[in-house]
């Protein structure tokens, strides 16, 4: 466990008027307001909520009692009156434990729902070895994560959320053929994890999740956003010009790794298909293709690629620059196709160089229209390795302040 916190101040998403009266929906509507910033005095959250002032009383009354919210001091008026109470998410309201799993290891976390990150830590795992082992190792860490951040506030676990490498249906809450994940197929990750900790528990792609929080993270101009995950895979991410995961019908939106594209090798890809960009322009495959032994012997390793593209070593920024023009054709095809404001990279290489973003770049501004590129943004990632972790927090927090979640969050304690 590291002692600060990974994440920055993340953006959460502010309901509409609802002019409804039904409890959970009031209190939900008034926390999240709140949450978002959008309203942080009485007098604000009637104008927002749309609701009559006794109405938005009476549920910030209840919100304070049940430790969702607590005072923050008071805001300065312009005129004569009393200056109004600001109100803020307590860290007393419970607790949302976070997995952010990857091919070779997962990010780990507890945060409050005041956005405070109170334990966190790196584990290794391997998705190969199958989910009950997986997800024996992740439940293992989250309840000593659990322990190390009981003394602050509340130490109910309100929600877990969970990213793996691989299509899956939220829904249901199970992989669907994952093609680097051997047994995962149909498996019931969330109602293992529901079962375990007691409460809903949410299942998301591990893309989807570092997409949501790269947008979540900058200002709501950068969306719609496009992310690309050039790790042991590839894949892509699709955040709304709202601020929303774009899942499509069946949530299989963004899953750009078993794209074939023009100019590629016909190399066999684990999902059965030929030259998909996953095959022959992830990590994994630039590492297939070295020459050089590494360290040892044996096989080059992902991680004998990023120490040869740290020291600059011509035959590994050679093949990465193959690589780049590949994801390039395919970057600047999604950008005509979405016209996000922003693209952002992320994976294992991202942080050993800028040579993928440089290659990267040169063809999407070279290939794809002006009318596309203009205004856009292609960047490597803000928040790095912990995006994931920023995008899991923020859809906990959104699922236990939604109004099923708020009949668990104000019902009386025992």
């Amino acid at each position: 466990m590291q002692p600060t916190s990974p994440l920055p101040p993340l953006r959460l998403s502010a309901p509409g008027p609802s002019g409804r009266v039904d409890a959970a929906v009031t209190l939900s509507t008034v926390a999240r307001l709140v949450a978002s910033g959008a309203a942080v005095s009485k007098a604000d959250l009637v104008a927002a909520a749309g609701l009559a002032r006794t109405t938005v009383s009476t549920a910030v009354d209840e919100l304070l009692a049940r430790g969702v919210l607590r005072p923050d001091g008071a805001r300065p008026t312009t005129g004569r009156g009393r200056p109004a109470d600001r109100l803020a998410m307590s860290g007393r309201g419970g607790h949302v434990l976070l997995a952010d799993v990857g091919a070779r290891g997962a990010h780990l976390a507890v945060v409050d729902l005041s956005q405070r990150v109170l334990a966190h830590e790196h584990i290794d795992v391997d998705v190969q070895d199958g989910p009950d082992a997986v997800l024996d190792a992740i439940e293992v860490g989250l309840i000593a994560l659990r322990g190390r951040a009981a003394h602050t506030g509340d130490p109910a676990v309100r929600a877990v959320v969970i990213g793996l490498p691989g299509p899956v249906d939220g829904n249901l809450g199970i992989p669907v053929r994952p093609p680097i994940m051997p047994g995962w197929h149909a498996y019931p990750v969330s109602a293992r994890l529901q079962r375990t900790f007691d409460c809903p528990a949410v299942l998301e792609n591990d893309v989807n999740l570092r997409a949501l929080g790269e947008a979540r993270a900058l200002p709501a101009d950068q969306a719609p956003l496009l992310f690309v995950k050039v790790g042991t895979g590839i894949g892509g991410g699709l955040v709304s010009r709202e601020g929303v995961l774009h899942h499509g019908a069946d949530g299989a939106a963004g899953d750009i790794g078993h794209v074939r594209v023009r100019g590629g090798p016909d190399v066999a890809c684990a999902c059965g298909n030929v030259g998909c960009i996953e095959a022959v322009a992830s990590a994994r495959a630039i590492a297939r293709r070295l020459t050089i032994p590494p360290h040892g012997g044996g096989r080059p390793t992902i991680n004998d690629l990023r120490a040869l593209i740290s020291r600059g070593d011509p035959e590994a920024l050679g093949v990465v620059r193959e690589a780049a023009g590949l994801i390039g054709e395919l970057v600047a095809t999604l950008v005509h196709f979405y016209n996000p404001a922003r693209v952002t990279l992320g994976g294992s290489l991202t942080a050993a160089s800028d040579e993928l973003l440089a290659g990267v770049r040169s063809v999407v501004y070279q290939r794809a229209l002006p009318l596309a590129t203009r205004n856009l943004v292609l960047t490597n990632s803000v928040l790095g390795e912990y995006a994931g972790l920023a995008g899991a927090a923020v859809l906990g927090i959104e699922r236990v302040l939604s109004p099923p979640g708020m009949d668990a969050l104000t019902a009386p304690r025992p």
